[in-house]
């Protein structure tokens, strides 16, 4: 079962939305933080990226950066920037990129499902991006910003879902930089939070989709207050995390595509004749080709774009891993013919969300940084579910979810 629970949101007042909201504190860098966040002091990003505060080239990792987003937490919490709302709530998020619209119920979850296995995975994370979240979650003593969960379809929370959806919302706003409108009800109802917290302890399990890093430094921060509290009971704040849940079938993965610096020593008909050993190579002109079922990738090479078909044989319908088209590329083009082993340490390979469109892996290429540019098929939700159910990890660089959450609409304290 799935624990989850309502809490007491931290969150900006409904007319200063707009000024607090910012994007997500790993999708910029620390100069795009800086010239987003301008000369608006209820900016986000002062908390989450609060390097911006210091001289250019201060490190985001000093101990004094850290400091500063807790001071900052404070201020923004006294001058009343964001207020803590007086009762618990779930909270409902729905985003609308290109007409489809998305909802996400904004509940706790309970950091013994992500010790446990109850809250799956299916990436690696890091240890020193762990230490880097948990020291910003510690100093804050808060979740700043949700992680991104899946849950399996609910008809019972879609239709509580769609009659908030038909009454006016919280908040409605067209983010500056994606683009996408983002909408924010408060569910205050006990009825209805009852009928959440029960239909969440029907499922086995959630599933992260976005925020691997997160969920770990979140549930090594619970478990460090449970060891300091020697009347520990299992039911403090601390061991609870902020997520937002969607249902699988709506969310949306788009591509994620690669670049490549040189061809390996080969020529480019070198290149493509090696090809051709596990893949049907078909030329298709000039024209920007996006492949258009699993087992196709597009390749661009020299201003001609190509279409590669796996052959039967080369991949395993019954291996969760073996079946995907990351891994497949990686195989049989990455390592085997570009003798590139490591994606996430290689210096000749850069990776493309599949919101820039394959018109930016052409632009690579044409300005003569990258040699050669590999476009893939989407991952599905159920490849993913599928995967994390079966205990296995998904390759590096495989998965790219639009929209991302906007973050500063709700905040959950530890205390």
């Amino acid at each position: 079962m799935a624990i989850i629970k309502p809490f007491k949101g931290i969150r900006p007042p409904k007319e200063l939305v707009e000024k607090v909201e910012s994007r997500p504190y790993d999708v910029l860098d620390s100069e795009e933080a800086r010239a987003e966040a301008g000369d608006n002091e209820m900016s986000l990003y002062h908390i989450i990226k609060p390097e911006i505060d210091f001289p250019v080239g201060t490190s985001e990792y000093d101990p004094k950066v850290y400091e500063k987003a807790a001071e900052n937490f404070k201020k923004f919490q006294d001058k009343g920037w964001l207020i803590q709302d007086a009762c618990e709530h779930y909270y409902i998020y729905a985003q609308t990129m290109n007409g489809k619209t998305q909802y996400g119920l904004v509940v706790c979850a309970h950091t013994d499902d992500y010790q446990k296995g109850n809250i799956k995975k299916h990436e690696l994370t890091r240890r020193d991006k762990e230490e880097d979240r948990m020291k910003h979650v510690r100093i804050n003593n808060a979740n700043i910003e949700p992680v991104f969960f899946a849950y399996p379809d609910n008809s019972v929370l879609n239709s509580l879902i769609m009659r908030y959806a038909a009454t006016e919302p919280e908040y409605d706003f067209i983010a500056p930089v994606d683009g996408f409108r983002h909408q924010f009800w408060v569910i205050s109802d006990q009825q209805d939070i009852d009928t959440i917290t029960d239909e969440f302890a029907k499922m086995p399990s959630l599933y992260i989709a976005d925020g691997h890093h997160r969920s770990a430094a979140a549930a090594l921060v619970g478990a460090e207050k449970q060891k300091q509290n020697p009347n520990h009971k299992g039911d403090e704040e601390y061991n609870f995390f902020m997520a937002v849940c969607f249902q699988a079938s709506q969310l949306t993965i788009l591509d994620y595509n690669r670049v490549i610096k040189d061809l390996n020593g080969m020529s480019s008909a070198e290149f493509i004749e090696a090809l051709k050993k596990n893949f049907i190579v078909e030329k298709k002109g000039s024209e920007i080709y996006k492949p258009a079922k699993l087992h196709e990738f597009s390749l661009y090479l020299e201003g001609e774009w190509y279409s590669l078909v796996a052959k039967e044989g080369t991949y395993n319908n019954d291996d969760p891993i073996g079946v995907l088209d990351v891994d497949i590329s990686s195989r049989l083009i990455l390592d085997e013919i570009l003798d590139i082993k490591d994606l996430r340490s290689s210096n000749r390979i850069d990776f493309v969300g599949g919101l820039r469109g394959l018109g930016e892996l052409k632009r690579r290429v044409d300005s003569g940084e990258m040699r050669t540019a590999l476009a893939l098929y989407p991952v599905s939700m159920q490849q993913i579910m599928d995967i994390a159910d079966s205990g296995k990890i998904m390759p590096p660089k495989a998965t790219w979810f639009e929209p991302k959450l906007r973050s500063g609409l709700v905040i959950h304290k530890l205390s």
